[in-house]
């Protein structure tokens, strides 16, 4: 792909989500209500089916122009909410299905899924069990026409506003990780009740807890074979810790394009304050953090595309964006005074949202033991 066309994809999505999915965002974030609007664009413009093939319903776009559309969407929209749903959507969701439904599985759900007429969430923590998934209350017993599953699962983006669940249920609780497996679950189901949870930040993105009480799945909605459920989330967390947090990158650039423009504007002592250094070296520390993301992110999406595997690189990638995001939105507060700290700005819900990336999908603290397990420093 040459740097005119990674330029012109970026381009066009930024305009795009500048003009479409900004629309009511303060109102929206202090009622943490989904961004509906945002969420139809996002789909008519085609970023739910980028990895959907064309047979159903999606545009099948090659990964590498997949990450520049993100990019250019995530600088131009401010709903970090917004992505965040529509990254869990396409990233943990659509990989189960894409790479372990079976086909008549595929037929039935994934043009929904990536026309955005439903919405999907990937629900794997429990009240007890967050990633140590080893721990997994959430049982599917077999009957004779499938499974029946009972349990508890919490911390799930998308929940009350979707479709259908992907949930993680153990088949086989005395062979702890080993034992689970993957199911489709459609959210209208008898016996699933999801409840909302109210969030310090990414407010517009709808996370609850699912409360499953005897639902029936039928067979042919298991993911892969029974037992394989480890395998699956390992291979969907792997691709959401690589690219879930890839538009931030483009949120990055817009919170320091402000910065740039307060430094020039602003004027302290006779001159512009970014003739000061400790202002000057806030916002190259932000260019720096954006530009070795990008380069990280491109890195990952080389080893991806190849079908090696990139666990590792996902961790790291995940862990750099999530503090350089936070990071970047603690100096943007800092470097507009008094007006950062207000909510006129914007920049206190930025800040807000950053935090989140530190924690969902894994922490930061749990990146960086992946990280050191698969350099062999521990078990």
């Amino acid at each position: 792909m040459t740097v005119s066309v990674r330029s012109q994809l970026q381009a066009d999505a930024r305009r795009f989500a500048a003009a479409r999915c900004n629309s009511g965002l303060e109102q929206l974030d202090r009622e943490q209500a989904f961004n509906r609007a945002g969420w139809t664009a996002a789909a008519e413009h085609g970023l739910l089916g980028m990895r959907v093939p064309v047979a159903l319903g999606g545009t099948a776009r090659p990964l590498g122009e997949q990450l520049e559309i993100l990019l250019g969407f995530g600088e131009g929209c401010e709903d970090n909410g917004l992505i965040l749903a529509l990254g869990a959507h396409v990233w943990a969701c659509q990989s189960a299905l894409l790479d372990y439904a079976s086909d008549d599985l595929k037929a039935a759900v994934l043009p929904g899924l990536a026309r955005g007429h439903v919405i999907a969430s990937h629900a794997v923590s429990e009240p007890g069990a967050g990633s140590d998934v080893s721990n997994m209350a959430t049982r599917a017993r077999t009957t004779a026409s499938g499974y029946v599953l009972d349990g508890d699962k919490t911390w799930v983006t998308n929940a009350p506003i979707a479709g259908l669940h992907v949930v993680f249920a153990s088949t086989d609780p005395s062979a702890g990780s080993r034992g689970l497996s993957a199911f489709v679950v459609p959210a209208a189901s008898s016996g699933v009740r999801v409840t909302t949870i109210e969030k310090m930040g990414l407010c517009t993105a709808q996370m609850g807890s699912i409360e499953l009480r005897e639902v029936e799945v039928p067979s042919r909605n298991r993911l892969g074979e029974e037992g394989q459920g480890f395998t699956i989330l390992q291979h969907c967390m792997a691709w959401e810790r690589a690219f879930l947090l890839a538009p931030m990158l483009g949120s990055m650039t817009r919170v320091m394009r402000r910065c740039v423009e307060q430094a020039r504007r602003r004027r302290q002592f006779g001159q512009a304050i970014g003739e000061f250094d400790s202002v000057s070296n806030l916002i190259v520390e932000m260019r720096m953090r954006v530009e070795l993301g990008r380069a990280l992110l491109d890195k990952v999406a080389a080893q991806a595309a190849t079908g090696r595997a990139f666990h590792e690189l996902a961790s790291m990638l995940k862990l750099h964006i999530s503090e350089a995001w936070q990071q970047t939105c603690v100096d943007a507060v800092q470097l507009h005074g008094a007006r950062g700290f207000t909510r006129e700005l914007g920049l206190e819900r930025e800040l807000r949202d950053a935090v989140g990336g530190r924690i969902f999908s894994g922490t930061s603290e749990i990146q960086r033991r992946i990280i050191a397990q698969l350099m062999g420093v521990r078990r």
